[in-house]
């Protein structure tokens, strides 16, 4: 404890500059986490979240009640995440490498910006986007193509349209990181494979995606962290919550949202994101053993 007041005072200008950010993080990142206590409780408004009484694993109960449903549900959450990560991952790399390898400067930068803008517009305006192309009457596809094809009632064609519509929205901002560590490579690696007589598809592959490996397992082991969560934006809004299409569109957020507008039992969301909180960490801990066992440089910790 003395070493440590003594390391603290010695150091006390970092400690007074990293004060406001744990503060921060303290009060907006771990004190709301004593909300979790609500997924073992009959949560009532007029008790409050400490007086509530507990009802032990009731809440996990409900969730497991309707085995099609959770197992439905579950299938499409694990479904789109390997779709959205294999192919968002593969996406971004091939973007980062064909902007950084364009010999038009001016126009990669230019391709860079247009690609980023669509990650600042928000699903509540995508929906409208979507619709303009996809409604029955007056849908760009359909009146292109002479089609009378209702998207809003065919679930089969759901899982192609929002991985369209991920893809077009995340893969230019996904494709920075990457762009990042290609701005770092040696120039002198290339010189070398130039001289050794490699032409460009070799010197990608030899030297620029081995490059590319260390944050591409970084990135896919934070992701899985997030195994169990969707976007709700995506699922929620641009589907329009259509029920005819659950069998496709439905994901765990996505039915999150729709119990706390149906019932408000908070007990029982609370318990459904503690069960996808845990899942994912689980998951994320033993990607990074195996990462760790594998190449233990990539792995997080």
């Amino acid at each position: 404890m003395k070493d440590f007041l003594h390391n603290t005072w010695k150091h006390r200008a970092h400690v007074v500059m990293a004060l406001p950010v744990f503060l921060v993080l303290f009060f907006i990142m771990y004190v709301p986490m004593t909300g979790l206590i609500m997924a073992f409780k009959k949560f009532d408004f007029k008790l409050g979240l400490y007086g509530s009484p507990w009802n032990g694993l009731e809440n996990f109960k409900i969730l497991m009640a309707s085995k099609a449903t959770f197992i439905q549900m579950t299938e499409n959450t694990l479904l789109y995440y390997v779709i959205f990560t294999a192919l968002g991952t593969l996406l971004n790399v091939v973007l980062a490498i064909a902007i950084d390898q364009c010999v038009f400067k001016r126009c990669a930068k230019t391709m860079q910006t247009l690609m980023i803008i669509p990650v600042f517009i928000s699903y509540a305006a995508v929906q409208f986007i979507v619709y303009a192309f996809i409604s029955t009457d007056t849908g760009i596809l359909n009146k292109t193509f002479g089609m009378t094809t209702r998207f809003y009632s065919t679930a089969s064609v759901w899982p192609v349209l929002l991985t369209i519509v991920k893809i077009w929205k995340d893969t230019g901002y996904g494709s920075v990181l990457y762009m990042s560590v290609l701005a770092g490579i040696d120039s002198e690696l290339y010189e070398a494979a130039d001289i050794d007589g490699a032409n460009k598809w070799q010197s990608i592959w030899h030297i620029t995606l081995p490059s590319l490996i260390p944050m591409v397992t970084v990135m896919l082991l934070l992701s899985v962290g997030s195994v169990m969560k969707s976007d709700t934006g995506l699922f929620y809004q641009v589907t329009r919550n259509s029920g005819i299409l659950y069998d496709k569109t439905q994901v765990i957020d996505s039915y999150i949202l729709n119990a706390i507008f149906k019932n408000s039992n908070f007990g029982f969301t609370a318990a459904t994101s503690l069960f996808q909180s845990v899942v994912g960490l689980l998951l994320m801990l033993f990607a990074n053993g195996m990462v760790r066992k594998i190449e233990p440089e990539n792995a997080l910790f």
